[in-house]
């Protein structure tokens, strides 16, 4: 299956990438280099250089622009080389792509389609780290299988009965009855209720309560969460739809999920959790972390097995469920935008 490329794709933590210090990913089969120079900015260029095709993330950080460290070239932050040592005359042609880049919600992003087509309105509206309603907690973990398959584990939580009945304590009510799923001009949304229910280990409640989940998965593969604790018969009251959040009694919380295809059968999966300052603090946001590093980690288990299996199947094809119905939307908008852009 194609990915979208003409969409901005999660490439680091701004945290993570000091002044003046290359930094190399894959993104989309495509090798990148990053760096932020002594003003802050970020700039991102091929790792390539046009000489002998050196790695330019190997490089050293000079003004704004970065020299490659085996012959000397310098380039610019647009991809022009500027300087040849030993040699007056620069060719035209002597340049490397050079990738649009956009710094918010605390993550770098990068457009890998057409620049004229960057547009920072389509970054989707995740919560970075110094977002002042929430205290979150952040990582990152690298997976031996295909993006898409992170992709679709996100939007079937079905799972949530069998992967994570140790992690989160999620019950059969994920698998039982299918969330609502909603189509977005860029993705989906999902919601559900559980009635009468204690919530999962993430949002336990002393007594029953009406527990809400929602969250938006967007292109190029973001997952932006939210839910929370209600009073018995909120669910009805608001007819199964949107509560007003000022209503919840507790367990609010929100996460940022991105998955970033890198090279081959490899992806990187960025995530933060943390509960809403008027219903938790550092500690909750703590055991949190925890629990989703208990989680991501049984995710992680299957869906490189999973990968393995398909690696071995000969034509495989899948089978999909009730549940599957945000997967076939998501995939089928993702099929739909690589054919326009090609």
């Amino acid at each position: 299956m194609p990915y979208v490329r003409n969409a901005w794709y999660v490439a680091g933590w701004d945290r993570d990438l000091p002044n003046n210090t290359p930094f190399a990913i894959t993104i989309l089969d495509e090798r990148l280099v990053l760096w932020r120079d002594g003003d802050g900015i970020v700039h991102a260029l091929e790792d390539r250089c046009v000489h002998r095709l050196a790695p330019l993330s190997l490089g050293r950080c000079e003004d704004a622009g970065l020299r490659c460290m085996y012959h000397g070239l310098l380039f610019a932050p647009d991809g022009r080389v500027l300087a040849i040592p030993g040699q007056d005359t620069v060719p035209p042609q002597a340049r490397v792509r050079a990738y649009p880049v956009a710094e918010r919600h605390s993550w770098i992003w990068v457009w890998m389609g057409d620049p004229a087509r960057a547009d920072e309105a389509l970054i989707p509206p995740a919560v970075g780290l110094n977002d002042p309603d929430y205290v979150l907690g952040h990582g990152q973990l690298d997976y031996a299988a295909e993006a898409r398959l992170i992709n679709d584990n996100l939007l079937d939580f079905s799972h949530l009965s069998f992967v994570h009945a140790q992690s989160f304590g999620s019950g059969p009510e994920f698998a039982e009855t299918p969330g609502r799923i909603t189509p977005l001009p860029r993705g989906i949304r999902y919601e559900r209720w559980n009635e009468n229910s204690r919530g999962s280990s993430a949002r336990r409640s002393a007594e029953p309560a009406d527990v809400y989940m929602t969250y938006d998965f967007l292109i190029p593969g973001v997952l932006l969460m939210t839910g929370g604790t209600y009073p018995l018969g909120t669910a009805r009251g608001c007819g199964h739809c949107v509560p007003d959040p000022a209503l919840a009694t507790g367990g609010v919380t929100f996460t940022s999920q991105a998955v970033t295809p890198m090279a081959g059968h490899t992806a990187r999966y960025f995530f933060s959790w943390g509960p809403h300052r008027d219903h938790g603090d550092a500690k909750l946001r703590d055991a949190l972390m925890v629990m989703a590093g208990q989680a991501f980690a049984e995710d992680k288990t299957m869906i490189e097995a999973q990968q393995r299996v398909i690696d071995m199947t000969p034509e495989p094809r899948i089978m999909p469920t009730v549940h599957d119905r945000g997967v076939t939307l998501f995939n089928r908008l993702v099929e739909k935008l690589a054919r326009e852009e090609a």
